[in-house]
């Protein structure tokens, strides 16, 4: 179907969310945050409880457009007339945060290097400096159980990021963010992912290693918590890189 007639289909504020999800692909693939075709961000479809959009499977992040992205239901089978295929067994996790975390609109899952390698420390995430400090108390730890295919590990993925955190440390696996809008699901998930390369990079010095205070970490990780996620930053920061994608190839808007 031609852009101009999905967009006269739908809402405005539905082609907007389809906007910022391509764009959020778009970035995650400019900063190396990809598996090829694998892994998912999905977002609520506004004004519509129970839809999604994700991914066509099978396209590098790179080509994702506003108008390939594909509307779902919470089992994962497509709802619209989308040419594309889509991965239902890749929305296990996300269909978990999603029906259990109302507040999160937008849910990233990635399997970067140095996100793995820090998923598979005993230790997890070490509150090695501010950035690894945003997550201190906010990020929840998921135990692998193989690959997610099973539903009943919904619920317990459900329980491992409770009420209150901003993402899971998923074990042996990768990491995942959730946000209100796709700019804060992307802001926690680039944050996140710088914490893990520095804590990768540390590591490999072998030297000594120190540590905050206990309760330093604490007052750094609710100065994060309590910071409003709209206060004017995150949107200029979203901007920055929108301007950025446009720059380099403002076709994700399509």
């Amino acid at each position: 179907m031609p852009v101009t007639s999905l967009r006269r289909d739908m809402t405005a504020a539905e082609w907007q969310q389809r906007v910022e999800l391509a764009a959020c692909y778009r970035l995650l693939a400019h900063f190396k945050m990809t598996d090829l075709i694998y892994t998912h961000c999905t977002v609520r479809v506004p004004g519509e409880p129970g839809r999604f959009l994700i991914n066509p499977y099978g396209h590098r992040w790179e080509e994702i457009t506003a108008s390939s992205l594909v509307k779902i239901d919470v089992d994962g089978n497509k709802i619209d007339d989308s040419p594309h295929r889509v991965n239902p067994a890749g929305f296990t996790i996300h269909s978990a945060v999603h029906m259990s975390r109302h507040d999160a609109a937008c849910v990233i899952h990635t399997h970067t290097r140095a996100g793995m390698a820090v998923a598979s420390l005993k230790e997890g995430l070490l509150p090695l400096n501010q950035i690894a400090l945003q997550f201190y108390g906010r990020l929840g730890i998921h135990d692998y159980e193989g690959i997610a295919l099973d539903l009943d590990e919904r619920e317990r993925i459900i329980a491992d990021l409770g009420t209150d955190k901003c993402g899971l440390l998923l074990r042996n696996h990768g990491l995942l963010t959730v946000g209100r809008t796709v700019a804060e699901a992307f802001n926690l998930m680039f944050y996140l992912e710088r914490a893990c390369e520095v804590q990768v990079a540390t590591l490999s010095m072998g030297r000594e290693i120190v540590l905050p205070p206990q309760d330093v970490c604490e007052k750094v990780g609710a100065q994060y918590n309590q910071m409003n996620f709209d206060d004017g930053d995150l949107l200029l920061e979203w901007a920055a890189h929108l301007r950025m994608l446009d720059e380099i190839d403002p076709s994700y808007r399509n």
